[in-house]
């Protein structure tokens, strides 16, 4: 859809995206922004957050940008403070900042453990706990960027996979505890998108792409503006009844390996009824 066609959903709502000096979370922001919102995004260097919040808008009256480390809950909270005093108060959170990197159990470090908990799990927790206070209740909608690896297994990643765990708990306790004051909490777990840093390290070259596309059952990776559309519909009034939910939008990477067409028979490994 041409955005000059695109209905305001979200006119008159404040957003505050953690994580979105680039990547998909910066696409959240981009999208929320373009739908009405006016938002804050929040990441550690101060220097990325001030461009991509001219990305987001070059409009300060619609996006701003404040440099925060999501692991200090002090500067987290300032964040939400600030954000509601200019704009008002918070109708949507997306806490989307995230540290990762492949490693062997055996050869990772406790403080590279510790590192990819800290981001992921406790900067979960303390941006969507410092924004409690300046939610609008009720009609608040709060949502963390997860990972397949939060409920499936893999190899190398037992420091990310055991932080996504968390998330995905985080999500379920919360919704069921801020539920009855109005607010909804829920959880978006990308699959592979196109453009991000992750599937730069991840396939690095044609032939590792094509190897990783052919194990989905969609046979493609997924855009930064996939995950967007979901993060809007969770905080629109369609989405009113969901909460304490992990919405995988992954291609299918969730359901396993599928290149099983050697497996199929003739017609259907063609693609025929």
């Amino acid at each position: 859809m041409n955005d000059a066609f695109r209905p305001r959903i979200l006119e008159g709502k404040v957003a505050v995206v953690a994580g979105a000096s680039s990547g998909i979370n910066l696409g959240i922001a981009q999208h929320l922004c373009r739908a009405g919102a006016r938002v804050a995004i929040l990441s550690r260097s101060a220097e990325r957050i001030e461009v991509a919040a001219r990305a987001v808008s070059p409009d300060p009256a619609e996006a701003i940008g404040f440099a925060a480390d999501v692991r200090d809950y002090d500067a987290v909270s300032s964040v939400f403070s600030r954000t509601a005093s200019r704009f008002g108060p918070i109708d949507i959170v997306v806490s989307g900042a995230a540290g990762n990197f492949h490693a062997p159990a055996a050869q990772l470090s406790p403080n590279g453990f510790r590192t990819v908990i800290e981001i992921d799990l406790i900067g979960t927790f303390n941006v969507l706990r410092a924004s409690f206070e300046h939610l609008r209740r009720p009609g608040a909608s709060l949502m963390s960027i997860t990972a397949p690896g939060g409920s499936h297994p893999s190899m190398f990643q037992s420091h990310a996979n055991s932080a996504k765990a968390g998330i995905n708990m985080l999500t379920k306790c919360l919704a069921m505890e801020w539920g009855p004051g109005g607010v909804r909490v829920n959880a978006i777990s990308p699959g592979p998108i196109a453009g991000t840093e992750g599937m730069a390290r991840l396939a690095a070259t044609p032939e590792r792409e094509a190897l990783l596309k052919g194990r989905l059952a969609l046979r493609d990776y997924g855009s930064k503006r996939d995950i967007a559309d979901v993060a809007l519909f969770l905080c629109s009034d369609n989405s009113r009844y969901i909460t304490g939910t992990v919405i995988d939008c992954d291609g299918g990477s969730a359901l396993g390996d599928a290149s099983g067409d050697a497996l199929a028979p003739p017609a259907l490994a063609a693609g025929k009824p």
